[in-house]
């Protein structure tokens, strides 16, 4: 993996495991030459990440719409700036910038960075790894749903291992780097779903 996708939010949380999470995901990277893909942006998590991934002597790869450089919270410091149009330009240039999706704790946007990646695995447009960093136990509850939805049968039981989990960013990349790619809906064919 030479690049990562990192999914995280733009607030400040006041309890500060998150920032600090947020920033040994950015000097990690950095430390085993991991290149950092992420939203663009200079504040909270985002801010965070990329800064200690700019820090360590990481390369940082911001992707942002014009809306948020128009709104004054693109990082101007980073390795590359890449401004777009729309979210879905956003998105399609994560998947095309990286070898891999990191998601940390974020709200809404992370959320849908995150399923979009799980549902693009599902579907076969991509065959990349998608993790899930579960700081100080933020995603407990979005876990205990996937395993409700896989339990129902709402995610299939060959997709079961798309979303990789782990505690530590140590445990979580290595998790990802032995991972093997799913079955893919169009693999399964029709009459098996």
């Amino acid at each position: 993996m030479k690049r990562l996708a990192v999914y995280c939010g733009s607030a400040t949380p006041a309890d500060p495991v998150y920032i600090d999470g947020a920033r040994h995901v950015g000097r990690t990277l950095a430390e085993r030459g991991i290149g950092l893909v992420y939203g663009g942006g200079r504040l909270g998590l985002m801010g965070a990440v990329a800064d200690a991934a700019l820090e360590a002597g990481g390369e940082v790869i911001g992707v942002i719409p014009q809306a948020l450089v128009d709104a004054e919270v693109a990082h101007r410091g980073l390795t590359e700036l890449h401004v777009c149009r729309t979210m879905h330009e956003r998105k399609q240039a994560f998947t095309d910038l990286s070898d891999g999706f990191v998601t940390l704790p974020g709200g809404t946007g992370t959320m849908d960075e995150l399923w979009e990646a799980l549902s693009w695995a599902q579907l076969g447009y991509h065959a990349k790894p998608v993790g899930l960093l579960n700081v100080a136990g933020f995603y407990d509850g979005l876990i205990a749903f996937t395993a409700k939805m896989i339990e129902v049968g709402f995610i299939r039981a060959q997709h079961a291992d798309i979303l990789i989990v782990a505690d530590t960013i140590e445990a979580l990349l290595g998790k990802m780097a032995a991972a093997e790619p799913v079955k893919t809906i169009q693999q399964i064919g029709a009459r098996d779903l």
